[in-house]
Parts: C-alpha cells; sequence; structure tokens
C-alpha cells in the first residue's frame, strides 16, 4: 500500500530538487556541529545570544518572583506580628508582676510597722484589714473585716503604724464600721505636745483636715506642732499621735484662735489597722511597796553604842523648877547644886 504523501510539503517533494535541499542542510548541519565541537567557535556567539536572551527570562519569571516575595513578606509580617503581641502580653506581665511585688513589698512594710508599734507600747491590740470606705461630705468611715465573733465592741479605737485613725461605732457579727477622727461628728481630745495645752479637735466636712475652734487668745500654739491624744474623757489613751498643726488664725469674733491640722495617721492609704483592748484591771490588792531609806551599808548599827558616850555614861537629872519660875541650870558634872 502506497503511503499518503502531503504535496504541499517542501521537504518531501517528489522532485529531485527536494531530495537535493535536504541533503544539503543535513550536511550544513554536521560541519556546524563538528566545528563547534573542535573550534569552539559558536561559544561567542551562544554568549552574546545569552545576554539578549537573559532579560526575557527574568521579564517571564517577575510574575513568580513576585508572587513569591509577597508570599513570604506576609508570613514574615504575620510571625513579626504574633512575635510583637506576646512580646508585648509578656511586658504587660512582668510590670503586673513588678507592680504586685512593690504592692506586697509596700504592704509588708505597714504590717512590720504596725508590729513595731504594737511591740513598742506594750499593747492589747487585734490586727484588722480594711475591706470597704464610706466617705463623703457629711460621712467619713470605713468598714473592717471584724466584728462581734472576734470580740469586738463599740468604742474600740483603731489606729495605724502613724497615729489615731478613729474608733468602733457599729459592730455586726462579722464586719465593723469605724468612724474617722475626720467626720464631722467626731471630737477627739488632745493636747499640744510642745507647750501642753488641753483642747478638742474636730473633723471636717473636707474630710483630710482636723480643726480646733477653741483655744484661747493667748496660748502659745505654732505651724508645726504637734497634736497627741490627752486621754481625758477615758475613750483614747494618752499619748497616741493625732496630727500637726498647719494654719493658726484668730475666729470671726476674735476672741478665740481656731486651728487646722492634718491627721498624722494615713487615713486614705492605710489598709491594715490596729484595734487597741481594753487592759484588763489586776485581780488583787496591789504589790506591797519596798521599804524606804537609806541604803542598808550606810544605815547605822542598832547593837552598836552611841558615838558620844563613855565608859559610864552619866544622863543629866532635871529637877522640877524653883519658886522664882526659872529653870535650874544642869552644872558640868551632870548634879543640881
Amino acid at each position: 500500500m502506497a503511503l499518503n504523501r502531503d504535496d504541499k510539503s517542501p521537504l518531501f517533494s517528489p522532485g529531485v530538487a527536494g531530495t537535493l535541499r535536504l541533503i544539503v542542510y543535513l550536511a550544513l548541519a554536521c560541519v556546524l556541529m563538528v566545528l563547534d565541537h573542535r573550534g569552539g567557535w559558536l561559544a561567542n556567539v551562544r554568549y552574546g545570544l545569552s545576554i539578549v536572551v537573559e532579560p526575557i527570562y527574568r521579564i517571564a519569571g517577575l510574575p513568580s518572583q513576585g508572587f513569591q516575595a509577597a508570599t513570604v513578606a506576609f508570613a514574615d509580617r504575620q510571625r513579626l506580628t504574633e512575635a510583637n503581641q506576646r512580646l508585648r502580653e509578656d511586658l504587660l506581665l512582668a510590670n503586673a508582676k513588678l507592680n504586685r511585688m512593690a504592692s506586697v513589698a509596700e504592704q509588708n512594710q505597714r504590717l512590720k510597722e504596725l508590729l513595731d508599734t504594737q511591740h513598742s507600747l506594750s499593747l492589747n491590740v487585734q490586727l484588722a484589714r480594711l475591706i470597704g470606705v464610706d466617705l463623703g461630705a457629711f460621712r467619713h468611715r470605713i468598714v473592717l473585716n471584724v466584728g462581734a465573733r472576734d470580740q469586738v465592741k463599740p468604742g474600740q479605737v483603731v489606729i495605724d503604724a502613724r497615729g489615731v485613725m478613729g474608733q468602733i461605732i457599729d459592730v455586726m457579727p462579722t464586719t465593723s464600721v469605724a468612724m474617722l477622727i475626720t467626720d464631722p461628728n467626731h471630737a477627739i481630745p488632745v493636747t499640744i505636745e510642745r507647750t501642753g495645752l488641753r483642747t478638742v479637735a474636730y473633723g471636717s466636712r473636707g474630710g483630710d483636715m482636723l480643726t480646733l475652734p477653741n483655744i484661747p487668745v493667748s496660748a502659745d500654739v505654732q505651724v508645726g506642732d504637734k497634736l497627741v491624744t490627752s486621754g481625758l474623757g477615758g475613750r483614747f489613751p494618752p499619748g497616741f499621735p493625732v496630727g500637726e498643726v498647719r494654719e493658726v488664725g484668730q475666729t470671726a469674733s476674735g476672741t478665740f484662735l481656731s486651728a487646722n491640722a492634718r491627721p498624722a495617721a494615713d487615713l486614705d492609704r492605710s489598709e491594715d489597722v490596729l484595734l487597741l483592748h481594753d487592759l484588763a484591771e489586776p485581780a488583787g490588792p496591789p504589790d506591797v511597796a519596798p521599804n524606804a531609806g537609806p541604803p542598808a551599808d550606810l544605815a547605822p548599827d542598832p547593837n552598836a553604842p552611841p558615838a558620844n558616850a563613855g565608859p559610864n555614861p552619866t544622863l543629866p537629872r532635871v529637877t522640877a523648877p524653883t519658886a522664882s519660875g526659872a529653870p535650874a541650870r544642869p552644872s558640868s558634872t551632870g548634879t543640881v547644886p
């Protein structure tokens, strides 16, 4: 069976000219390969053509490279964002821990000051924690976490490491309410430490100052004077710090001096306070006082004879007075003539 030939193909044309053309092409290709293999003279041609073709390769690869670079950049940005978020969270956590440690250290310092106060004053006290505040224009009070179950009673004095804070006014089973010394309805007898002047310090509506409105005009009161409890009234024990005078002036009528004092206690910062308990009265009669007198080594010996006595001391004899009423004088020998 004869093969079908494409009449349109010039390479396989039935004529002799087509066959000769094919042979010439093959021979030329073989010559070129042999010359290139032995002489390498086509290397420069390929090098020059590569310079022309390389930009085309780069342009063709730009979309792929751009997509890959965008993918890598997006992934790197996401990783950097996540790492930044983790570092930010770690920094916030570290700051929170640092602040907590500072708060705990400050709290420990306050507790140490309270403990030192208890030991230095040898008082019967009870530790309590502040759990609520009621501060306003007419009420300055705090809520403590101890109550009737903890033997808390109305009237107990509340102090911190720096001074008097107030007193218990209401007791519940597990909590109690204390009125601060700055409450407008509170008054505390005080003494000016420098001069010994006794007066009364009242609370104020401002909530951060004490007022002393009834000071005599002739009294010596200066800015910076310390106020301590006087012990009058039996409610507050004497000697506890109350405040410091910050301002002194005359009243509107001019009959008294008026002073403002800042409380010594940290009313707005204290978290732990002490409740004073009344000291128990001693049972039984008081102890017998020791014998008074000179030291035993300086006291005279009761068994020793008098220092001015001779071997046979003779005491002078005194007779009755004479009729004239003049008393008789003893002689040097101890007898009356």
